[in-house]
């Protein structure tokens, strides 16, 4: 059944208001831009708190952001532009494109490594951050694509390739920095550079000008926050910040995004601004068009990984490049079994529930609370005003 409250569009923007001021008021965001579209309709749009608090600079509606893993979908969607051109095909192994990337399992023995497994984060590969300190990421160099670092890409993944898999591709799902190897084949299929192969395959024929690897207006670049303290803290340059017990965290530099050396981290290292990513994602609700016909969005927006088990994200699967929600009940959400979503470090969360032709997208500069913290969950609860889904 189609939530009445949700479909009442004088009463969303209410309730969202009301999440969002609160969250400010708490100081667990400095600040944010959410906007939502419903039925093709832009219903919500606002941009609230500060873009640099120090500076008293409030936020605007067209502030760019660090993407973080938000880089992800935007690099996914390239690839399977490159599908459809029938430039690349999903089962393609890696090291056809990449001959240098051929990581071993750690019994020494080769390991096939796919497009497909990339895409699903089946490739046995992982992300530094999660490792413990002084893990075997960290231990050969790797950078998770948001520090500040003067290696290239492919000295990166050449790093990665040094170190055994952690099983056979395609048997378990590990989230990963596989997009930053996605990244790279998608380079070497196009014969230019990521930045410029994604502007041609995805942000210019979409109109994303504020979307690249480097501001687009170092003026509209929101500040970068902390919520490890209260109140909040600026991010310095470069910063850390803790993530969950056991692991090394992340290392983060927010001048990262103003600096044109820095390697395209086609999983991390974008940045973009939230009426830029809404478009994408409202395309790819829509069915794909310009980029991508149907049938493959329907394939990217369905669970590719069975019943492997995700850690962080229960009753959650995984398609081409982003969550698919499998059990609302397992996943304790209100969002329709179908809706896709995903978020980033320095403060992001996105969703499209295709059941109601929704999308939201909530970009904020305030790292983790913005992307895993309650207001996340409060967003979502007030976007459908209410706690439990009907079905």
């Amino acid at each position: 059944m189609q939530d009445s409250n949700l479909m009442n569009p004088e009463h969303l923007p209410e309730r969202i208001d009301n999440v969002l001021d609160q969250t400010l008021a708490d100081k667990r965001l400095a600040g944010a831009v959410i906007k939502v579209a419903l039925d093709g309709r832009l219903i919500y749009s606002r941009a609230a708190g500060f873009a640099n608090r120090e500076l008293n600079q409030p936020m605007r509606e067209d502030a760019l952001f660090r993407l973080a893993s938000v880089s992800k979908p935007i690099t996914s969607a390239a690839a399977l532009v490159l599908v459809a051109q029938g430039r690349l095909k999903l089962d393609d192994r890696v090291d056809r494109w990449l001959p240098y990337f051929q990581p071993r399992l750690e019994n020494g023995k080769p390991a096939a490594i796919t497009v497909r497994h990339l895409m699903t984060h089946t490739a046995s590969l992982t992300y530094r951050f999660f490792q413990e300190e002084g893990g075997s990421y960290e231990r050969a160099g790797v950078s998770d694509g948001m520090d500040q670092t003067t290696i290239t890409l492919e000295e990166n993944l050449r790093r990665i390739a040094s170190v055994p898999l952690l099983y056979t591709p395609g048997t378990m799902w590990r989230y990963s920095i596989a997009t930053d190897v996605l990244g790279a084949v998608i380079e070497k299929v196009t014969d230019t550079t990521l930045s410029e192969a994604i502007d041609s395959l995805v942000t210019h024929p979409l109109g994303m000008k504020d979307t690249g690897f480097v501001a687009a207006d170092p003026q509209r670049l929101a500040a970068a926050y902390a919520d490890d303290v209260p109140g909040l803290r600026p991010l310095h340059n470069p910063d850390s910040l803790a993530f969950v017990e056991g692991t090394a965290g992340f290392r983060l530099a927010p001048e990262r995004a103003l600096d044109p050396a820095a390697y395209p981290s086609g999983g991390a290292g974008m940045v973009g601004s939230t009426g830029d990513f809404l478009q994408l994602l409202e395309t790819l609700r829509k069915g794909g068009a310009p980029l991508l016909p149907e049938s493959l969005v329907r394939e990217m927006t369905t669970n590719q990984i069975g019943d492997l088990h995700m850690p962080f994200w229960p009753g959650r699967g995984f398609g081409l490049g982003i969550t698919v929600l499998k059990d609302p009940l397992a996943a304790d959400t209100a969002e329709s079994p179908g809706t896709w979503r995903m978020g980033g470090t320095y403060g992001h969360s996105w969703f499209v529930d295709p059941k109601q032709r929704l999308s939201v997208a909530a970009f904020t500069n305030t790292a983790l609370e913005g992307m895993s913290g309650p207001f996340t969950v409060d967003l979502c609860n007030a976007v459908y005003g209410r706690l439990k889904h009907e079905s």
